[in-house]
């Protein structure tokens, strides 16, 4: 039973206003999965409408026409926050894509980015990871830890369940949500949960902040962390090929 849930598609939303550009993207979501392991369910369809499925898992938004802004991803991250949102703007301004990646966009994509880009970063996001270049990642690291010591106290609750301290443990060894899914044995949903819940009771916005907020304000000396090696990649989330 939990085989056949895994491979139920995952529902992605589109929004743009470019017609030929949502043609492109659902004949791209609609691929043959390599190896069968994973595939989606693309839904076009206006921002607030996709907003209001239930099982909605994914967002694609095309920033380069002006159809959106930064404003509005950090709108949707709070009321959906564990939505995964994948961006698709202008090349070439680290900046943007850096406030996109803060406000909760989980990928960030040229609009000139290839068919095997954009099949790979949805991969890549659905796994539970962040897809953006290692100097995006750097910069964001950079400015969290500028970040007053007091505006970082305190911000792991004493009080987490059992199994979010597990999950914690493993997002800090850099596994993906399906990753954690299989070796906890439970649903990729439920880690999901676990996740947004996970932020909410830290205060991060998304799931580097939460690593980095982990770092600064780390569990009692019970819990099982990596070496210091370790936390810095996990708190990159991103693929090694990537790095």
């Amino acid at each position: 039973m939990q085989a056949n849930r895994v491979s139920d598609p995952t529902e992605i939303g589109l929004v743009s206003d470019e017609a030929m550009r949502l043609e492109g993207l659902i004949s791209i979501l609609e691929q043959p999965v390599m190896g069968g392991e994973r595939s989606f369910l693309p839904i076009a369809g206006d921002l607030d409408e996709l907003l209001q499925r239930p099982s909605l898992e994914c967002l694609v938004i095309d920033l380069h026409n002006g159809h959106c802004s930064v404003a509005v991803l950090d709108s949707i991250r709070r009321s959906r926050p564990t939505v995964l949102i994948v961006v698709i703007g202008p090349e070439g301004n680290d900046e943007m894509v850096l406030e996109a990646i803060i406000a909760g966009a989980r990928a960030y994509l040229g609009v000139n980015s290839g068919i095997a880009t954009f099949r790979q970063a949805i991969e890549v996001v659905s796994g539970g990871s962040i897809w953006a270049p290692r100097r995006i990642l750097s910069k964001l690291i950079d400015r969290l830890l500028k970040v007053p010591d007091s505006a970082l106290t305190q911000v792991v609750p004493p009080h987490l369940t059992v199994r979010e301290k597990e999950v914690l443990d493993l997002i800090m060894q850099a596994l993906s949500n399906r990753e954690i899914a299989r070796a906890l044995g439970i649903e990729e949903r439920t880690v999901k949960a676990h996740v947004g819940r996970l932020m909410r009771k830290t205060g991060a916005d998304n799931r580097i902040e939460l690593s980095m907020r982990t770092l600064q304000c780390p569990l009692p000396a019970h819990a099982v962390w990596g070496g210091r090696k370790g936390w810095m990649d996990a708190s990159l989330d991103v693929p090694r090929e990537l790095l």
